[in-house]
Parts: C-alpha cells; sequence; structure tokens
C-alpha cells in the first residue's frame, strides 16, 4: 500500500501551496514559472489529439451501430443544453441576490486590452464557426490539437472501419495497441503533474498578485460560492436520479481536480478523465464521444460565470435590467457560449460578443476584470471538467453502456 506522500493527490496539494508561497514572496519568479506550467500542458495537448482519435475509433467500430452512436450524441447534446442552460439561469439569480458589482469603481483598469477584446469579438463570423467544425485538412486538425474538428473525422473513420466488418478486425487490434502506447506515455507525464501544479499558480499569484483580489473579492466569493451550489446541488440532484453518488465520483476523479486547480487548464486533465470514466464503468465509445464533445459544448462553470458578469458589470454601471431584458441574456448566452469552443481567451469575446448585442452596457467594463479573471478559471475550469464527467455517466447509464459491478469496485477501493 502506497504511503500518503507517494499519492499524487497529495503531492500536487503541497505543488500548489508552494506555488502560491513562491508567487507571494518571489513575484519575480512568475516567468519561469509560466514556461514550467506550459511545458507541463504542451506535453498534454501532445496527446489529446491521438488519444480522443483512438478512443472514438475503437469505440465505434466496436458498438458497430451508426445509428446508436447518433442517439448517444443526440443525448449528449440534449444534456448539454438543459444543464449549461440551468447553469445560465443559477448564475443571473445568484448575481442578483448579491449583487457584486454594487460598490465597484469603473477607475485605475485596462481599457485598452478591454477594446482589443471588442476588437476581436466584432470579427467573430458564425458561419466560419460552424463551417469550422468540419476539417477541411485532417492533418492540421492534428497539428492544431482541434478537438471538435478531430471527433468528426474519427466518427467518419470509425464508420469506415465498421463498413469493412471482419476485414477491419486486424487494424482495431493495431489501434488498440497503440491506444495503450499513447497512455502509457500519459502515465509518465503525469509523473510531472506538481511540478506543473507548482508553476501554474506561481505564475499566477506572481504575475497578477493577491492585491488584485481585493477589490474583487465579492464578485469572486460569488463565483465560486455558485459553483459550488451547481456542483452539490444541480449535479448532486442528477447523480441521485442516476442511481450513482456524487461524492464517490468526486473522490475518484480528485486527482484530476487537482490538476485543474493547479494548471487553470481542463484540457490538461481531458486523457486522465477519459481514462478514469472507462474506470469506474462508462463504456468506451460513450467516453470517446461524450467527453471530447462536452469540452466544446458542456461548458457549465464557464456558463455561470459569463452570466455573473453580465449581472456584475450592470451593477457597477448602475444598469437595471428589466426581467425581459435578463430572459433575453439567457437567450443570447445559450448560444454564444458555445462560440467558446477551440477559442482562446473565449470567455472575454463571448463575454464582449454577447455585451454588444445587448447594448446596454458598456463594453469597456470588461476591463475591470481582466486583472482577477485569472483568479476564477479554475473555478470555471473545476466545474466544466466535473460536469462533464457526470453527463458521460448519465449518458451511459441511459444507453446500459455502464458496468455498475466496475463502478462498485472503483469507487470502494
Amino acid at each position: 500500500m502506497k504511503k500518503f506522500y507517494q499519492h499524487l493527490y497529495f503531492q500536487v496539494i503541497v505543488a500548489i501551496i508552494l506555488g502560491i508561497i513562491a508567487g507571494l514572496l518571489f513575484p519575480g519568479i512568475a516567468g519561469t514559472a509560466k514556461l514550467i506550467s506550459d511545458i507541463f500542458i504542451n506535453l498534454i495537448k501532445m496527446l489529446i489529439a491521438p488519444i480522443i482519435f483512438l478512443t472514438i475509433v475503437l469505440g465505434i467500430a466496436r458498438m458497430g451501430d451508426m445509428k446508436k452512436v447518433g442517439r448517444v450524441g443526440g443525448k449528449a447534446l440534449l444534456y448539454f443544453e438543459i444543464v449549461t442552460t440551468l447553469a445560465i439561469i443559477i448564475g443571473l439569480i445568484v448575481a442578483n441576490w448579491l449583487k457584486p458589482g454594487h460598490g465597484v469603481a469603473f477607475t485605475h483598469v485596462n481599457v485598452a486590452a478591454a477594446a482589443k477584446i471588442e476588437k476581436d469579438a466584432a470579427g467573430m463570423n458564425w458561419v466560419e464557426f460552424f463551417l469550422h467544425i468540419v476539417p477541411s485538412n485532417v492533418f492540421e486538425s492534428f497539428a492544431k490539437g482541434d478537438i471538435l474538428q478531430v471527433l468528426v473525422f474519427a466518427i467518419l473513420f470509425g464508420y469506415g472501419i465498421t463498413r469493412m466488418k471482419d476485414a477491419g478486425i486486424p487494424l482495431l487490434h493495431t489501434f488498440d495497441r497503440i491506444s495503450q502506447v499513447f497512455f502509457n506515455i500519459l502515465k509518465v507525464i503525469m509523473k510531472l503533474a506538481p511540478l506543473g501544479a507548482f508553476g501554474g499558480m506561481a505564475y499566477t499569484i506572481g504575475n497578477f498578485g493577491a492585491g488584485a483580489l481585493i477589490p474583487l473579492l465579492k464578485l469572486m466569493l460569488c463565483v465560486y460560492l455558485t459553483m459550488f451550489l451547481f456542483i452539490f446541488l444541480v449535479l448532486g440532484s442528477i447523480a441521485r436520479i442516476y442511481r450513482f453518488s456524487l461524492w464517490k465520483y468526486l473522490k475518484f476523479v480528485s486527482n484530476e481536480i487537482l490538476l485543474v486547480l493547479g494548471t487553470s487548464s481542463s484540457e490538461s486533465a481531458l486523457p486522465g478523465m477519459m481514462e478514469r470514466l472507462e474506470q469506474l464503468g462508462c463504456s468506451r465509445s460513450v467516453v470517446g464521444l461524450v467527453i471530447p464533445a462536452g469540452y466544446s459544448f458542456n461548458l457549465d462553470g464557464t456558463s455561470i460565470y459569463l452570466s455573473m458578469a453580465v449581472i456584475f458589470l450592470a451593477q457597477v454601471f448602475g444598469v437595471n435590467l428589466t426581467l425581459a431584458q435578463e430572459i433575453t441574456i439567457i437567450g443570447i448566452l445559450v448560444i454564444t457560449s458555445k462560440g467558446a469552443a477551440g477559442i482562446t481567451g473565449s470567455g472575454f469575446i463571448v463575454l464582449a460578443s454577447t455585451l454588444t448585442v445587448i447594448k446596454v452596457i458598456p463594453v469597456e467594463g470588461l476591463a475591470i476584470l481582466i486583472g482577477v479573471d485569472r483568479f476564477m478559471s479554475e473555478a470555471r475550469a473545476i466545474t466544466n471538467l466535473i460536469g462533464n464527467g457526470v453527463a458521460t455517466i448519465v449518458v451511459a447509464k441511459s444507453e446500459k453502456e455502464f458496468d455498475e459491478a466496475r463502478y462498485q469496485a472503483a469507487v470502494n477501493t
């Protein structure tokens, strides 16, 4: 039996604490810390596209029924839409109740940075976004690590193998062995997780400073409280309905949660999350379809943050939104939040595009949020991660692609 200090979660917790201390005492370490964090995240990203491709291809080929693939995908998208809409509504309710924007002054902010975000948001083209989902060059999709495009190509490739029937079996065996190689590489990289967590936290504290938290501390507390309520009330209720323990699930994926906390990147835990959900009893085919799609369309944490940010800025500028306007915001965010898929700095761009459509809150207000956004990205990423795992279990159970015996063995060890 491993001693407590040999467990990855303990090492990551210690690394996060040391990162906070290093960032506070030696803020000049920020540049080096960011380099360490970026190298670790890049090592993970290197594996994401091939792991997703192989997992989906193997899952679909073994499922053998494209109607079932379509049904799984349809259930996942319906679930995503319902739950993210709930997340937006909860964010609006809590922000209206706790009023985090009251008393915050629009001073000493980076207006130039906000202007750039507004310009980027104006360049968003929804026709191009939907066109972008289908790859024109699959090798470029793999090179860029574009999850959505790899997902589409993998589904088509898996379908192509199913059409080969028995002739495709040797190819499947080869893909299965290659998949094992990538997961073995992942195990080696995960030993560096404490370094990645240390670098990510030291950079955040060293670069932005704890002082950046003070003026917007109420907003931060509201965001974290809302994420907590969403996880334990909404996702907890879903877990009860589908008869699995949310707490046991959270405990089982604690390594991935801590990794996201340290790196502020949900992508850093994507390959590990896929492996953990298979260990929990979800079939490979369901995991392969739901998790990659969820990373693009099931952004529960991002949806909560976007809705709260809109209300927060309205309160800062003294804009009293009517019920009709808030319902309009819900409708707009349901659409624009999907544009967060695969875009760097997507949260701000989506928020800017939403404010532009509403036309009652100054887009320049984004400047208030820029300095503190990094401190809230961990909450968003963790909530997105947890939500995608719950979605996968729900779809697997509804499709009878869930091994209860494997689940019990995993959570009770």
